[in-house]
């Protein structure tokens, strides 16, 4: 297996892993904020734009989120870019999402875009250095699977959200569980 199919097989893992939370994910578990900011709905959504923004950047290309319209669909009021680094407890919460198929679709066309671009590197292209600021310099290879390494990360605490159960939480204070 070459580097690059190794890294869409880690690529494909968000998508796949929110997918598979699809029947439990009501509008009111999606919004919920069991003692934390971050409800499922800011977990899957920043997930898939971190993943838009680290890639459009390396490809040169226009994010998914201005290019497919998910900025409009979402409707969520935000600068083009905005992809929840540095929320803070109040915008985090603000982050509010109604419709779990539009988080889904929004994280697959994000990861289609990501196994696009890396069906356009080579081994040579993976080696090369992008960011120096760091110690050791980050590679083309090391932030790739930064981004994907990230996004399963907050797609895994969206699940642990999701396995506590739309009945843990008070349904007049949806972000207080029970």
């Amino acid at each position: 297996m070459s580097s690059v199919e190794i890294l869409k097989d880690v690529a494909r893992r968000p998508r796949d892993e929110a997918q598979a939370l699809r029947s439990a994910l009501s509008p009111t578990l999606l919004n919920a904020h069991p003692h934390h900011d971050n409800s499922i709905a800011w977990l899957l959504w920043h997930a898939a734009r971190e993943i838009d923004e680290q890639i459009a950047t390396l490809s040169g290309s226009e994010t998914v989120w201005t290019a497919q319209g998910f900025d409009a669909r979402f409707n969520l009021g935000l600068s083009e870019h905005d992809m929840g680094f540095g929320h803070s407890p109040k915008q985090a919460r603000q982050i509010r999402v109604q419709d779990a198929d539009l988080l889904l679709e929004h994280l697959d066309a994000v990861v289609q875009a990501q196994l696009t671009y890396l069906d356009s590197l080579s081994e040579a292209d993976l080696e090369e250095v992008i960011d120096e600021q760091w110690d050791p310099p980050v590679t083309r290879s090391a932030r790739l699977v930064s981004v994907s390494l990230d996004a399963v990360a907050h797609v895994n605490q969206a699940a642990y959200i999701t396995g506590m159960g739309a009945d843990a939480f008070d349904a007049d204070h949806a972000d207080q569980p029970r």
